[in-house]
């Protein structure tokens, strides 16, 4: 048995006729990016793959030449060296999906905050620090208090006209929340615009569909489960959405995290204590037309918990699908009114 999500608009145009799927695959931003996608048999030769596969991963290295919080020559590694009071012209992709993660963060009353770098740096998930060093020491009490106050008290500010933001000193912008889900709906728009309509991107576990596959199906994927968590809530084995029209993102605490003195650090921060998260969440999907915006609030809703967390999903209209552990070690499974709404019944 399985619960089937299905996308609430379905587009009339098929596949091409004798189509054929074809693979790509490729690494960037630290982890792994595939392409399943419909091409007409006249668009499978060799040099056409070889174009498209080099055309794919070129548009991910421009994002990483932009955005990566990795890369100290990007122009976000550029903007968070910068003088303190100086203003900078972003190039148009970053400036937008910067833009679009201030609106999130302000939606959800500071839960998500791209600007938060240097509090996810002293937990030692930023590109140096890091957790996993031998010399590594969570940071204390007063090293939080302090970074939090210099975040609150100068905050970056944008100009729409020319572009610009404003390095008010210190902040490191840290989008690795919104980039990926970017980076996929930059590459279904990318594929649209060489003619190929009916795809699947995945980039790090987040995925979009758009059209079919050439046996008229869409594309299926399973939602990721958190251990035995669906057996253990009484529902079947698979979760399954049909991706036409669709992105889907999930944030989980299972995936990277320390121990310390016995005591588990997710490496969700929040950004309005400082600390990573300690709630009862195990992971959230969000369900979106874009994987930005579904990588964004996958990840406030994660901060916010699951209580607070349902009720921004409902008030923000989202499809999300909350799964929480319980005291007793078991898991429990919530859902938005539009995610449920989804389900085939």
């Amino acid at each position: 048995m399985r619960r089937v999500l299905l996308p609430h608009e379905i587009a009339d145009d098929p596949a091409p006729a004798g189509g054929v799927i074809r693979d790509y695959a490729g690494r960037s931003m630290g982890t792994s990016w595939s392409v399943r996608l419909v091409a007409a048999p006249d668009a499978a030769t060799r040099a056409v793959c070889d174009q498209l596969q080099a055309g794919l991963q070129q548009q991910l290295d421009v994002i990483v030449a932009e955005m990566s919080h990795w890369e100290p020559e990007s122009d976000l590694g550029r903007f968070n060296r910068a003088p303190n009071d100086s203003w900078h012209s972003l190039p148009p992709a970053f400036f937008d999906v910067l833009s679009f993660a201030i609106e999130v963060g302000r939606a959800s009353g500071g839960a998500y905050d791209p600007t938060a770098g240097s509090l996810v740096n002293l937990w030692g998930f930023g590109p140096w620090g890091r957790f996993d060093q031998p010399d590594f020491v969570p940071p204390s009490a007063e090293e939080v208090v302090i970074a939090r106050a210099q975040l609150a008290a100068r905050p970056v500010r944008l100009r729409r006209d020319g572009r610009k933001a404003l390095q008010p000193g210190g902040v490191q912008l840290d989008l690795s929340a919104v980039a990926k889900g970017y980076s996929v709906d930059r590459l279904s728009y990318y594929l649209k615009t060489q003619g190929f309509a009916h795809h699947l991107v995945e980039v790090g576990g987040e995925l979009r569909g758009a059209g079919f596959k050439p046996d008229g199906q869409p594309w299926w994927v399973m939602l990721e489960q958190v251990g035995d968590a669906a057996r253990d809530v009484g529902v079947p084995d698979q979760l399954v959405l049909a991706l036409h029209g669709l992105a889907v993102a999930t944030s989980g605490d299972y995936r990277r995290y320390f121990d310390w003195d016995g005591q588990r650090y997710s490496h969700t921060i929040d950004p309005r204590s400082g600390l990573p998260i300690a709630n009862d969440l195990a992971s959230v999907t969000v369900v979106h037309a874009q994987c930005m915006a579904a990588d964004a609030w996958s990840t406030a809703l994660t901060v916010l918990g699951s209580h607070d967390g349902l009720r921004l999903a409902e008030l923000q209209g989202l499809a999300a699908r909350f799964v929480a552990r319980r005291p007793d070690g078991g898991f429990t499974e919530t859902m938005s009114t539009h995610f449920r709404g989804m389900l085939d019944a």
